[in-house]
């Protein structure tokens, strides 16, 4: 596996390289990093190529050769994948630099972005279902994030373990770009998402960031908005896994979920994953709705006392907080 480090024989080729770019000859000094790059490749120097490639793209971009730097910086993130380098803190900081100084606008950076989403996924098969390393989504939405490309950011944060940023973040959307009315809105399409890639816990963390982050919520439930309370309880149904909670809560809360259309599919992949419901049927029948209710009615027909009881608490519960 490699590690970034480097001997003296690299180092002294390093400074060589440096003096060329220094002097200006950068089309000479760009083919000399991808001749080296070629001979070490072959000679499976991979720390020397890691850090060749890495000082060589810093020092063209801090001279202005985006398009050799970027070139560069693709050929870093290739050999991370020939190495079977390792997912770690410090290589991902040095992705996301690297990616930093490309222009948004350049081609080459979503290369590198998925480039490098390939090669932390195939170091941890895990993290396949969220189509990259966490870590990794971490560092790229952060950047975006700075660079106020919400939706990039956004996406990433999700398939990230960083919640307090995402909640902050969607506080900084909410407040910034939302109206009022808003506030639970951008909160519960986000819960929704990550119940979708089965991701409970962190979904409960960042309703607990946004509610804390938020200057107009307070710090728990209950809450004068309908789809905050919606997000609340749907997570609690989640850990008791009865069907009849989660049925009386979606068909409570229908009105408060028409307001965004995407519900509907989050919702119906939330009841198989959580659930055990069958997918739809089509658009034949009575919709996600209706579904839900003839779940409940089947499901019912075999609990027991005690389980009735809990739908009975669950309409206790909603009656309080109709829209």
């Amino acid at each position: 596996m490699a590690s970034l480090r480097t001997g003296s024989g690299a180092e002294r080729v390093l400074i060589k390289l440096r003096k060329s770019v220094e002097d200006e000859n950068y089309y000479e000094a760009h083919q000399m990093y991808r001749t080296i790059y070629f001979r070490y490749l072959g000679q499976e120097r991979y720390d020397d190529l890691l850090k060749l490639l890495y000082d060589g793209s810093l020092l063209l971009f801090e001279h202005r050769q985006t398009s050799s730097g970027a070139d560069l910086a693709k050929l870093f993130v290739e050999v991370l994948q020939k190495a079977k380098t390792k997912v770690e803190r410090d290589v991902v900081e040095k992705v996301a630099n690297l990616m930093a100084k490309i222009p948004p606008s350049a081609p080459e950076r979503q290369a590198v972005l998925m480039s490098a989403l390939n090669w932390s996924e195939k170091q941890n098969p895990e993290a396949k279902k969220f189509e990259g390393h966490p870590q990794l989504h971490q560092a790229v939405a952060n950047l975006y994030w700075r660079e106020t490309n919400y939706h990039s950011a956004r996406y990433h944060f999700i398939r990230s373990n960083d919640m307090k940023n995402l909640g902050s973040m969607l506080v900084e959307i909410q407040v910034e770009l939302g109206f009022h009315s808003e506030i639970d809105m951008f909160i519960t399409q986000a819960v929704l998402q990550l119940l979708c890639i089965r991701n409970s816990v962190v979904a409960s963390s960042l309703l607990d960031s946004y509610v804390e982050y938020h200057p107009l919520l307070s710090n728990g439930p209950p809450f004068k908005y309908p789809l905050l309370n919606f997000t609340w309880l749907l997570l609690l149904a989640i850990q008791s896994t009865k069907l009849s909670s989660y049925t009386v809560l979606c068909k409570h809360y229908q009105p408060s979920l028409k307001r965004d259309s995407t519900n509907q599919e989050y919702l119906d992949r939330i009841g198989q994953i959580y659930f055990g419901m069958p997918p739809p049927r089509g658009t034949a029948n009575r919709g996600m709705f209706g579904n839900l209710i003839q779940s409940l009615f089947n499901n019912l027909d075999g609990e027991s006392d005690s389980d009735s009881e809990d739908a009975n608490l669950a309409i206790n519960l909603l009656s309080s907080d109709l829209d």
